[in-house]
């Protein structure tokens, strides 16, 4: 276990992938200030959790979380003026949460956590499912011509960066996150890229049907 500090969101990181945040909530900067000014004594990291219930904005606005988040390492900040910040974070471990510490006496949640392992599941399923994974995303990529997302070699890198090639709402991207094992992940990974890509070949059909109204060419 270990004491986290948490800034829930309406989104969710995951391992490996990069999120840029704007920073403008006193709380948080106060979170930000305190990272910054401790970083030679351990390395800037808090915990980002999805929101299950609530806003991100606004005093007293989040009611529920997620259990399950992810850690996130501050790699930049820049200052926008006044109390802004616009900082870029990368995921590295997961984590549930556990209880919240009540008397840390900051004005920003912190929790204690537990830490995940990234077990690999069946490893003999491992590679096949990670060789079609690659196609469907592959795949995906060209129908959507956007191949500039590079697709990761490793299976487990693979595993969690579906949501970096097709768009993925929050609940999917939890899903992957929750994941127990490596298998798991590159097993609903492979059913989410399908899906899109079916919804993406559909689309591109109806847009490039002969005397579609939405042919703009």
């Amino acid at each position: 276990m270990a004491s986290l500090p948490l800034f829930p969101l309406g989104t969710v990181l995951l391992p490996g992938a990069r999120l840029p945040l704007q920073v403008f909530e006193p709380r948080y900067v106060a979170l930000l200030r305190d990272l910054i000014d401790g970083q030679e004594e351990r390395p800037p990291v808090f915990g980002i959790v999805a929101i299950r219930e609530g806003n991100e904005v606004g005093e007293g606005a989040v009611r529920a979380l997620h259990d399950v988040g992810c850690a996130a390492l501050l790699t930049h900040v820049a200052v926008l003026g006044g109390q802004r910040f616009f900082v870029i974070v990368q995921g590295t471990d997961r984590f549930r949460v556990g209880e919240i510490d009540r008397l840390a006496g900051t004005p920003y949640t912190t929790a204690q956590v537990h830490w995940l392992d990234e077990p690999d599941g069946d490893a003999a399923a491992i590679q096949p499912l990670a060789d079609r994974l690659r196609a469907e995303l592959t795949a995906f990529q060209e129908i959507t011509g956007d191949e500039e997302q590079e697709i990761p070699d490793r299976a487990r890198a693979l595993s969690y960066a579906v949501p970096l090639v097709v768009s993925l709402d929050l609940a999917d991207r939890q899903h992957l996150l929750e994941c127990t094992d490596t298998e798991s992940r590159l097993r609903l990974g492979l059913e989410l890229a399908h899906r899109e890509r079916e919804l993406a070949t559909a689309l591109g059909t109806v847009l490039k049907a002969p005397g579609s109204p939405f042919d703009l060419s």
